[in-house]
């Protein structure tokens, strides 16, 4: 048998065939060999999850992160815990703290290959890993998978674990940053599994890992609200795209692999109306691929189902949470190839007659150097979300319930309590983060020596 159809063979095969290569993973472990096994990211702070010097490539990322908001004072100091946050009920009066509900848009992740300067992969750590609107969810496909416990599920800022399998080459270098742009200490479990090789990887032949997040809210469209989806007045042609809702854009060549899609629609009525159309070199019009709707793309027919397929489906969808739909589409088994240039559009309703909030994390594969991609800063990607507006606080000094002695000081009891706890939190936070950053730099050298003890063993 050929080494080439050895290569073309089944997913399963890869295993079975011999191949002189090295296999490594860096994470978070805790390296006292205690139990503090999350890096913790302070407001403001990048962290370097790796920093690997190649040639290899990323095989597995595992990805479980919190972010906590404190409420009250809790009984149990932090700093004589053993956990990252305390998973008791607040009803119980022993803690009070939340999960920051838009932190999975205000911590984003970045990727570097090789002499890149700019990331070649930059998104909110939510949308990466397809957990759309900060809202977790479950869902299992080929490259990416989100496992989330039942009290947690559909929830804003809901804990989840993460995975991806896409492989992730590099000649040169690869490096992996997350970027805390909230305002708490974000805490970050992962394994990032690798692979070094011998030799690099042929300069004509490899195709570099890309991502990246936009997002238009609203998008642009041109009916009034009330023009509702499919009526006689929204038929309008549209023989150029030039107004559709981008999903990548790119020069270059390489190979489009897909995308995930959130939406939350205002309208009532249907969102998935507009068809897609991808313009890959020198498309001017028609486009080398024209699709017929919106749930058609992501393969799916009269709407969009409740169903996580391994190259499409939904995510969240729009009749458990009203409005909000998460939908992805895997170009594996039929990449999307280009030479020179791709632009992947979707139209927001037909012809772009829907003003709804759409955001996207595109996925491709292409050649070095790739584009400057940036993303819109933290307040233009909160997630749209219900608010419930409190009542104003009671200031204790005017109607029928005038505070009692004890109850004002019941309240600076309940106040200096909160500051005692918040500066033990503080400060256990501090160190923390000073030992993450010490890890992280010694994850570099240990890597480093893998890499140094691996090319010996083949002299």
């Amino acid at each position: 048998m050929s080494t080439s159809s050895f290569l073309d063979g089944d997913l399963m095969s890869a295993a079975a065939q011999r191949k002189t290569a090295r296999t490594a993973r860096i994470s978070s472990w805790d390296q006292s060999g205690l139990n503090e096994d999350a890096f913790v990211v302070l407001p403001g702070e990048t962290a370097v999850l790796a920093d690997i010097e190649g040639p290899g490539k990323l095989t597995h990322l595992w990805f479980v992160q919190t972010c906590r908001r404190i409420l009250g004072p809790g009984l149990i100091p932090y700093s004589k815990s053993g956990v990252a946050m305390m998973e008791i009920h607040n009803a119980l009066g022993l803690n009070y703290e939340d999960s920051d509900p838009d932190y999975y848009r205000k911590v984003i992740i970045k990727m570097f290959w090789d002499d890149s300067e700019t990331p070649n992969v930059i998104a909110p750590i939510g949308d990466f890993f397809c957990l759309g609107h900060s809202m977790a969810a479950n869902f299992q496909s080929m490259p990416f998978t989100v496992s989330v416990k039942p009290s947690e599920e559909k929830k804003f800022g809901g804990a989840a674990a993460f995975n991806c399998y896409l492989p992730m080459p590099f000649n040169k270098r690869a490096r992996v940053e997350i970027e805390n742009q909230g305002e708490d200490a974000y805490f970050q479990y992962f394994y990032i599994d690798y692979e070094l090789r011998p030799a690099p990887f042929d300069p004509s032949e490899i195709l570099y890992f890309h991502a990246h997040w936009r997002r238009e809210n609203p998008t642009n469209g041109w009916a009034p609200d009330n023009m509702q989806t499919n009526s006689l007045e929204t038929q309008v042609p549209n023989l150029d795209g030039k107004n559709n809702y981008t999903i990548l854009e790119t020069t270059g060549s390489g190979t489009y692999i897909g995308c995930n899609h959130s939406v939350l629609h205002h309208q009532g009525t249907w969102w998935g109306e507009g068809d897609d159309m991808i313009f890959i070199d020198d498309d001017k019009w028609p486009p080398s691929m024209h699709g017929t709707g919106g749930e058609d793309y992501f393969t799916q027919g009269w709407g969009m189902q409740k169903n996580a397929y391994p190259f499409c489906g939904t995510i969240i969808h729009e009749e458990d949470v009203p409005g909000y739909q998460v939908s992805y589409r895997w170009h594996l088994p039929d990449p999307v190839r280009f030479n020179s240039k791709i632009r992947v559009t979707l139209e927001h309703g037909h012809a772009n007659h829907l003003r709804d909030d759409w955001a996207s994390t595109a996925y491709w594969y292409q050649t070095l150097p790739g584009p400057a991609l940036a993303i819109p800063p933290v307040t233009a990607r909160l997630p749209n979300r219900p608010q419930v507006k409190p009542p104003p606080s009671y200031d204790g000094k005017s109607g029928v319930n005038v505070l009692t002695d004890l109850q004002k000081q019941n309240i600076k009891q309940r106040d200096d309590r909160m500051k005692e706890f918040v500066d033990d939190r503080n400060k256990w936070l501090e160190r923390r983060a000073a030992a993450s950053r010490e890890r992280a730099k010694s994850n570099v050298e240990l890597a480093k020596d893998i890499r140094k003890r691996f090319f010996e063993s083949l002299k």
